[in-house]
């Protein structure tokens, strides 16, 4: 055990006295023990101290508060030396509540206006270093406020957001008011005067480090003169006069780093500063088109002098100035920091960590096409190496530069598996996971940000699980930290995609953190709320899953989700995972328990009528799976979802095939009571179900042709579907669909239209929506009865029938059964009523339907089907077997109707023995 000199305070009254340390003796301490255990509230100060230093603000305050002793440690000045807001809403009363402890405050990191106005209520009058992002809306008068009240500023960093509202006038005061100033750095000021300038150059005479980046206009003469300047960038910068540049700036007598990255700055330019500049040794041009098209272009004749540019190895020319500390290996950044320090390389690679990591995000932000090779080749690799930084915000930049990069297609989650692969083979995972593990919410976000991007990929997914990373996402998703926690969630939505995952996720304790984070910011956390509902989603797909979601109370935080809030995404992932909470009818009881939610159907019923598409999808699959239970299909009917979904289906005939599909399969599943059907018929369901009927896509043919179905059964509707042009699309589907269950399921519904029935109603009157209609059913009757025989003939093998009609063998009746099975009819489970129309149907005068029902019922109660044993039940109960003897003995049947009707025979045989074996 390496020991370690403490320094220990014991209290006297109200007074610290500092005791002597006694390193030789330090590994002896023991600590009080009661019954075995260790009593924490008995430790040394300066441990606590210790352990209080690694902790987040969040848990020190925690921590604080169980007893009077760490109350008083825990506002020690020495750990509250730095303070990073950024997670925070920080306002004034927030920041007066800080005050007493900020007196030491050296370093403020914070995120936005608000953040900034409070500032001044810490009373840190000893800010050395100011860090803010989000910065758009601050002020002239806000940073000159800030800046008048902190005079032993050293750093003022601003970015990389723009700061639209800030002008020279801001800098000017900074110049003023900190002449202690080394380091500024200003994103996006519209215009960076003269005057500004040389305020600067005149009262802050220990200014080595400028960075006016991103900005419109620079007085170029006015930086000629800051003659301090030791580093200085003019990045992203878009109107800067080169050949002024280049005529002045090699004049600055300690000028060691220039940064002109996204410039145009040209290969003329950039040699005069090369070769005319004694003291410039470092030289980034990252991403500068004019110098890159350049092919005359020399970069390496300039003796000791750095080019880092996309067409030089990076790594190689840093590896000139670190000559004298070289190793072997390829990774000359690690070399550096492992190195003895020597202040001025310090300086250098310091800043050239700072600009890089800043550089390379811009550049991953901004997506470009033909960097591929760079990025494979240099770029990933050289962010790898930043996360390795000593600077936190270097680190951080880097992290989500790789979660940047990678992204080809935000809209659609698309990444480029090519990059996303580089990171995994040179151990970036293991590095993100590492920074992950930080005690530092700052690198918690990135990390977790990286991580889930780079998940898109399976490849790297598996990675991540095999390292860990699972348990590390769902303990980060239990944090406090909005920011952290929703990057947290992200990751494990990424990462639920895949089967594999989901138990681990589940096992990690990941369901009931994000269920946790659903109820904990259920407002003002669109991005948080998106993707824990997003990752239940996911989740919820998965049969033992689901139950875990719904235990955890996952159905009342997203029903609650879907009534309240107000963003589209958080309400498509809701109503997604809601649909697949539902899917699981036959394995659990959710379905039952999404119905039985306070206002889950109505929640959805209403976002069907959503102005965002996906939200209308998601809800419309929702109700689908909902309306399989039979008391959803009823309460769903109540709270107006037939003529919601009516309405849906209306105006989707130009929308994707995802939301026409669940349109149609939502009224599919209401259409299943005959209430509901007439009620669809009645509010003008028949002709939007027609249309999609139509479309091109084979899941669309499935559930039209599905809710067609149901429809026909009642001959009111029948009629309609024959007034509306219903045949042919119907006899279209029966005979072109590419989905089998979409013929099939046509064929059913031409078969009820025409077995009678509707020609009984047709009789007594006309709907009356259609009395001025004139129809020839006879001819849509032909037209209906010839696709259904030509349909049915098409699983009617001549060989094999030949060969079933000669011989009882049981043989030949599979060999029958294989050819003529439709897989997916296994699927359909079918009312009483709906068996017995086609055992009716058995006895119809037209050879063509009784093949047709005889066909059916094969379908229905093939062995192994996942109603079958229900619908043999029900022809048992109902006397069928003596219709289907009869239908297998007829001598003026069609054959198909004879065999088909003996093999329904066989299976009703199949399934009486079932039971008892």
């Amino acid at each position: 055990m390496s020991r370690r000199v403490r320094r220990k305070v014991a209290r006297k009254g109200k007074e610290k006295v500092v005791l002597p340390s006694y390193p030789e003796i330090e590994d002896e301490v023991s600590y009080p023990m009661q019954n075995g255990l260790v009593d924490w509230t008995g430790l040394p100060d300066d441990t606590v101290i210790q352990l209080f230093s690694c902790l987040n603000y969040r848990d020190r305050a925690s921590l604080s508060s169980t007893c009077k002793t760490w109350r008083v440690l825990g506002i020690s000045p020495c750990l509250w030396t730095s303070l990073d807001l950024r997670a925070h809403k920080c306002n004034d009363t927030m920041a007066s509540s800080l005050a007493s402890r900020c007196v030491n405050l050296q370093k403020l990191r914070f995120r936005g206006a608000e953040s900034a106005d409070a500032i001044l209520h810490l009373r840190a009058k000893n800010l050395s270093e100011i860090s803010g992002d989000y910065c758009r809306k601050i002020t002239d008068a806000t940073l000159s406020v800030i800046v008048a009240r902190h005079e032993s500023l050293e750093s003022l960093q601003l970015g990389p957001d723009f700061c639209e509202r800030i002008s020279s006038d801001a800098i000017k005061a900074i110049a003023l008011c900190c002449p202690k100033l080394k380091k500024l750095r200003l994103s996006g000021i519209r215009d960076v005067q003269a005057d500004a300038i040389n305020a600067l150059s005149k009262h802050c005479p220990n200014l080595i480090d400028i960075g006016f980046i991103d900005c419109l206009n620079i007085d170029e003469m006015a930086l000629g003169n800051v003659f301090s300047v030791c580093f200085l960038s003019v990045a992203g910068t878009s109107t800067m006069k080169w050949g002024v540049v280049s005529h002045l700036w090699h004049k600055l007598p300690n000028l060691i780093g220039l940064d002109v990255s996204r410039t145009d700055i040209g290969s003329a330019a950039v040699s005069r500063l090369l070769s005319s500049s004694h003291s410039l040794k470092v030289l980034c041009a990252l991403n500068c088109p004019v110098l890159e098209e350049d092919s005359n272009f020399a970069p390496r004749k300039y003796k000791n002098k750095m080019l880092l540019a996309l067409f030089t190895d990076i790594m190689k020319e840093i590896a000139f100035l670190l000559v004298d500390i070289m190793k072997k290996g390829k990774n000359v950044l690690l070399d550096w920091r492992n190195s003895k320090k020597d202040k001025n390389l310090n300086d250098i690679m310091t800043w050239i960590e700072w600009i890089l990591s800043h550089s390379l995000l811009r550049i991953a932000e901004s997506n470009q096409q033909g960097l591929d090779v760079f990025w494979l080749k240099q770029g990933a690799s050289l962010l790898l190496n930043l996360m390795q930084s000593s600077q936190e915000d270097v680190q951080e930049r880097a992290a989500t530069g790789l979660a940047t990069f990678v992204v080809i297609d935000d809209e659609n989650a698309s990444i480029d598996c090519g990059r996303a692969e580089a990171v995994m083979r040179d151990g970036g995972i293991r590095l993100l996971l590492n920074l992950a593990k930080s005690w530092r919410e700052g690198l918690q976000s990135e990390a977790a940000k990286a991580i889930a991007n780079l998940s898109v990929n399976a490849n790297v997914a598996k990675a991540v699980a095999e390292e860990g990373g699972i348990n590390i996402l769902a303990g980060l998703a239990r944090s406090m930290n909005r920011l952290v926690a929703e990057e947290a969630a992200g990751g494990l939505w990424n990462l639920s995609v895949g089967e594999e995952h989901k138990g681990a996720i589940a096992e990690a304790g990941g369901v009931k953190a994000l269920v946790d984070l659903i109820f904990k910011w259920s407002s003002g956390g669109d991005g948080v709320l998106e993707r824990a509902a997003g990752a239940l989603a996911n989740l919820a797909a998965d049969d033992k899953c689901s139950t875990e979601v719904a235990l955890a109370g996952g159905v009342h935080a997203l029903v609650m989700l879907a009534r309240n809030c107000k963003f589209e995404g958080v309400q498509e992932q809701a109503a997604r995972a809601l649909a697949n909470l539902a899917a699981h009818g036959d394995s659990n009881s959710n379905n039952a328990a999404v119905g039985q939610e306070a206002g889950a159907l109505d929640a959805l019923v209403q976002l069907t009528q959503s102005p965002h598409e996906g939200v209308r999808q998601e809800a419309a699959g929702a109700l689908w799976n909902l309306s399989f239970d039979d008391r959803n299909r009823e309460a769903i009917a109540a709270a107006g979802g037939v003529e919601a979904l009516v309405a849906l289906a209306q105006g989707c005939s130009n929308a994707s095939p995802g939301l026409q599909e669940r349109a149609a399969g939502a009224l599919w599943g209401l259409s299943v009571s005959e209430a509901n059907s007439i009620a669809i018929g009645r509010e003008g369901g028949v002709v939007p179900l027609i249309a999609l009927a139509r479309s091109e896509a084979a899941d669309v043919h499935e559930t039209a042709a599905g809710a067609l179905w149901n429809l026909a059964f009642n001959p009111g509707n029948a009629l309609r579907i024959v007034e509306e042009g219903g045949v042919p699309a119907l006899v279209h589907l029966c005979s072109s669909s590419v989905s089998k269950m979409a013929r099939f399921m046509a064929a059913l519904a031409l078969a009820y239209m025409f077995d009678g029935r509707m020609d009984e109603y047709a009789l007594i009157g006309t709907s009356s929506e259609s009395i001025s209609k004139s129809v020839s059913l006879d001819g849509a009757r032909r037209m209906a009865l010839k696709h259904i025989e030509t349909f049915v003939h098409t699983f009617s093998d001549p060989q094999t029938f030949a060969a079933a009609s000669v011989s009882a063998a049981p043989a030949a009746l599979a060999q029958v059964t294989e050819g003529a099975r439709i897989q997916e009819a296994g699927h359909l489970r079918c009312s009483g009523a709906e068996i017995g129309r086609f055992v009716s149907m058995l006895r119809n005068t037209s050879s063509v339907l009784k093949a047709c029902a005889a066909f059916a019922l094969l379908q229905f109660t093939i062995p192994g089907g996942r109603h079958a044993m229900h619908h043999a039940s029900l022809m048992q109960s109902g006397g069928a077997a003596r219709l289907l003897r009869a239908a297998a003995a007829a001598a003026t049947a069609p054959l198909e109707a004879k065999i088909f009707a003996r093999i329904v025979l066989r299976n009703l045989e199949h399934h009486q023995i079932e039971p008892s074996r």
